[in-house]
């Protein structure tokens, strides 16, 4: 008898004959392989301090926070990360959620809804994509980083309330919006700027306070951040920052928020040991953009086309995913992990390498980079 889940073999094979099939490869703890895939940007992830802070909550909280945040779910600990993340960017107030998806879903269903306008970046993560989808709010995408289309759909709207949702530093080509250009139309329409600083905050700005500070609008009214703990603060969760009043809003309506078990103890003692080195060490932010500059010199050298870094993520754009697939294997071959990004991760034709810098990256770790890099361009025919 036939399944009423049988469609799924079809699909998996139009997925492979397409080159998206997708697996997942358990890694040991030591890989002998460079690091130029994950998202440790700071290095932080495996540092003893953070490690030894993530062991220490466990132990005094358990290995997991036993409830939402609005039952036992709250522990001291997660008010005072709360507290030092808000005064680290420059916000009022901030509230801690599970993970960097959940928080945007969160603040974006509690802040738009039905009657609402929301203008999306074209290029905006599928965290944002979904969170907009969720809100039932009317939604107008707009080309990459285009302020004047973001202009013209707020001045052209009927809604009263509307909302520009943005990437600080966009995760794949990794350059970073015009943050002052769409607050300054926010301000001219009447609406509100929300920003997901999962890439920005950590390595952007001086001592990596984040896209939003260095733009001038850290404390602004009208501007909601999100963040995550799992990439510059080498934990895992996310946040919400912004006005008092909104993070109250959001403790009363949304549902990620509510309904979701607080983040387990130890991930909020490791992130807020790594925000404290990152405090105490704020030349990190300043190195890892300097690695990244280097690899994006390094794949030029090749003779590869790179994205230029703003933050701590290039590109190798390659073209279409079977090669993309096999040239991440070149690179593992050759001692270098590297990111391997195709749809619907990007868009058709655009597959690429995703390389991205930590401030531990060494001048050797470099040079087998290098190396790889040169592979690739011996495979794809450039300069070898």
């Amino acid at each position: 008898m036939s399944s009423p889940l049988d469609w799924l073999d079809e699909h998996a094979r139009k997925r492979e004959a397409a080159g998206l099939r997708r697996l997942l490869r358990p890694r040991e703890a030591r890989t002998g392989l460079v690091d130029i895939a994950g998202n440790d940007y700071l290095g932080l992830a495996r540092d003893p301090r953070v490690a030894a802070a993530a062991a220490e909550a466990a132990h005094t909280w358990g290995g997991g926070s036993t409830g939402s945040r609005l039952v036992t779910g709250t522990t001291r600990a997660h008010a005072e990360l709360e507290r030092d993340l808000a005064q680290f960017v420059g916000a009022e107030a901030g509230l801690v959620f599970s993970s960097g998806y959940l928080a945007n879903l969160g603040v974006i269903t509690a802040l738009a809804g039905r009657g609402d306008l929301i203008v999306s970046d074209a290029l905006n993560h599928a965290s944002l994509i979904d969170g907009c989808r969720l809100s039932r709010a009317r939604v107008q995408i707009v080309g990459h980083c285009a302020v004047d289309e973001v202009a013209r759909a707020l001045a052209e709207r009927t809604e009263e309330r509307a909302y520009v949702v943005t990437d600080a530093v966009f995760s794949v080509d990794g350059d970073v919006a015009p943050l002052a250009d769409l607050a300054e139309a926010c301000r001219a329409h009447g609406a509100a700027l929300i920003v997901d600083e999962a890439h920005g905050v950590g390595v952007f700005g001086d001592g990596g306070q984040g896209a939003v500070h260095a733009a001038g609008l850290a404390g602004a009214p009208e501007v909601v951040m999100t963040a995550t703990l799992s990439k510059s603060l080498g934990a895992q969760g996310g946040a919400a920052l912004g006005g008092r009043a909104v993070m109250e809003h959001l403790v009363d309506t949304a549902r990620p928020f509510i309904f979701d078990t607080g983040l387990a103890p130890a991930s909020v003692g490791a992130a807020a040991e790594a925000l404290r080195v990152l405090r105490a060490q704020p030349e990190l932010a300043q190195r890892v953009r300097d690695r990244a500059r280097a690899l994006h010199e390094l794949a030029l050298a090749a003779g590869l086309t790179a994205t230029v870094p703003v933050g701590a993520v290039t590109s190798v754009l390659v073209g279409d995913p079977d090669s993309a697939v096999e040239l991440a294997g070149v690179c593992a071959e050759h001692g270098a992990a590297v990111g391997c990004f195709r749809p619907p991760s990007v868009p058709d034709g655009v597959s690429r390498l995703r390389l991205t810098a930590r401030a531990d990256l060494t001048d050797s770790d470099l040079k087998v980079a290098a190396g790889a890099l040169h592979a690739v361009a011996a495979r794809v025919g450039g300069t070898a």
